[in-house]
């Protein structure tokens, strides 16, 4: 079975959520099991995911069965599903009972609050290395998918357990959706070894999330940058949390202030951070930053997990022996490559276990990693990777009158437009159509988008603009 679930003390609690659900490996594997007598084809099947024990049984079934599972967050606007459901044709929807009634098609079977669902679109060719399909923006509905093959997510479970030195008693916390990279790396790194995994739908704004991890003697802690401010608003350094011993971060860069902060408590508490670094392709996780190192070594993501092969590609020697270049990787977790459409979903592996990131990097004399810049056209808005090019779609598909352009930071994303008649529109409209926070975005009404004589954006005079407010 899938992260050799079967190969546990059936008695062992394995999952427990804060809805009231607790399920032991024997009860994972007879759900596993009664999947399989279900006689599924191999298809496309989307999951309408949250932090619960019924979503984390569908996607632990389907990985056994071979079904391939495309997770996605429960709460994505309804029109990008849509849109996502027409260019992929899923078979079946795996979805929270009450979210059936959203969803075309047959009942098939039901457990711990979540519904497998049948649709009319057919099965259609699969390549048979393919496993999971993961979106790469957020939750702008893009089609862009990463394609996961199998033993992408095993080995990068088992190499990080090992990094983590993870064991049986480990109680590990899951309050970042586990339809993103992070989280779910978070749950394959836990069950992988035998442990217990709390899934947490409440946010860490609520006492009631830290009393269930409390009760329930939590061990490790995974949050993003926006996650350990909100800790520290919450006063998270006066909180009696006695069994939690790892905190972890990923999914953004940190400030060193805040770095610091973090690697402070847990020096002084007796606890250890751990800094590390990842992306989709790379299956979440490709550095560790050794947490007794977190003070001296301030804002690097450290060096390459087990198995895996850090390197820079054009890079430039200093004199103090650092180098600077774009970050690419190595090893068992690299996934196959990106899909756009179905058809794509019959490519083999493109990617051939090495992966460039687009983030540049820094390497210093010791051999220390820190990411200072990025390539590509995506920013982190709180700690969710979102597609500039994808906004500026949406935004045109909705106001097809207006010309966009969008810029910005992992801050704040800017968003230019020629039409002052919509201003007040924008930012209700993106915020609610990708789910981030009104706050991350800003509105710029300009006459006319910059552009060369070749029609090309000139987005250095728009960050001067942005810049000045």
């Amino acid at each position: 079975m899938f992260l050799n679930v079967d190969q546990f003390n059936a008695g062992k609690i394995a999952i427990k959520d804060d809805s009231g659900h607790t399920l032991t490996y024997g009860d994972i594997c007879k759900a596993i099991h009664e999947f399989e007598s279900l006689n599924i084809p191999r298809c496309v099947v989307f999951c309408l995911c949250e932090n619960s024990a019924g979503s984390l049984l569908g996607y632990l079934a389907f990985e056994s069965n071979q079904q391939v599972p495309l997770l996605l967050g429960m709460n994505m606007d309804t029109e990008l599903r849509q849109n996502l459901e027409q260019i992929y044709w899923p078979s079946y929807y795996w979805v929270p009972e009450r979210k059936v009634s959203e969803i075309a098609g047959r009942e098939v079977y039901s457990v711990c609050g979540y519904t497998l669902v049948k649709t009319d679109a057919a099965p259609y060719p699969l390549n048979e290395k393919l496993a999971l399909l993961l979106a790469t923006s957020g939750s702008t509905g893009s089609p862009k998918l990463v394609r996961h093959k199998y033993g992408n997510q095993e080995a990068n479970a088992a190499n990080v357990a090992k990094v983590f030195a993870w064991s049986t008693d480990e109680v590990g916390i899951c309050d970042l959706p586990m339809n993103y990279t992070m989280g779910l790396n978070v749950i394959n790194s836990h069950l992988i070894v035998g442990a217990t995994v709390l899934m947490v739908k409440s946010s860490l704004m609520d006492p009631g999330f830290w009393k269930f991890i409390k009760e329930n003697r939590g061990t490790s802690f995974c949050g993003v940058p926006f996650s350990y401010e909100i800790m520290r608003r919450v006063g998270f350094e006066r909180m009696d949390l006695p069994d939690l011993y790892t905190l972890a971060e990923g999914g953004g860069k940190l400030t060193d202030k805040m770095f610091n902060w973090i690697a402070a408590y847990c020096k002084k508490h007796g606890k250890r951070f751990c800094a590390t670094f990842g992306t989709s392709e790379t299956t979440a996780r490709m550095a560790f930053l050794n947490p007794d190192l977190a003070l001296e070594k301030t804002g690097s993501i450290g060096k390459a997990i087990p198995n895996g092969e850090l390197f820079l590609l054009d890079e430039t020697v200093n004199a103090d022996g650092s180098a600077v270049g774009e970050l690419a990787y190595r090893g068992p977790n690299v996934t196959m490559g990106h899909a756009y459409c179905r058809e794509d979903l019959l490519k083999d592996d493109e990617f051939c276990g090495e992966y460039h990131t687009g983030d540049i990097a820094q390497r210093d004399a010791e051999g220390f990693y820190y990411i200072i810049g990025r390539k590509g056209r995506f920013l982190k808005l709180f700690s969710i990777r979102i597609s500039l090019d994808e906004t500026e779609r949406i935004l045109k598909t909705q106001y097809p009158s207006a010309d966009f352009v969008c810029t910005g930071t992992d801050k704040r994303m800017n968003i230019f437009t020629t039409c002052a008649a919509i201003e007040e529109q924008i930012i209700p409209f993106i915020s609610k159509k990708i789910n981030i926070h009104n706050s991350a975005f800003k509105v710029f009404v300009i006459e006319e988008i910059p552009r060369n004589d070749y029609g090309k954006v000139k987005f250095a005079v728009l960050e001067e603009m942005a810049a000045e407010h």
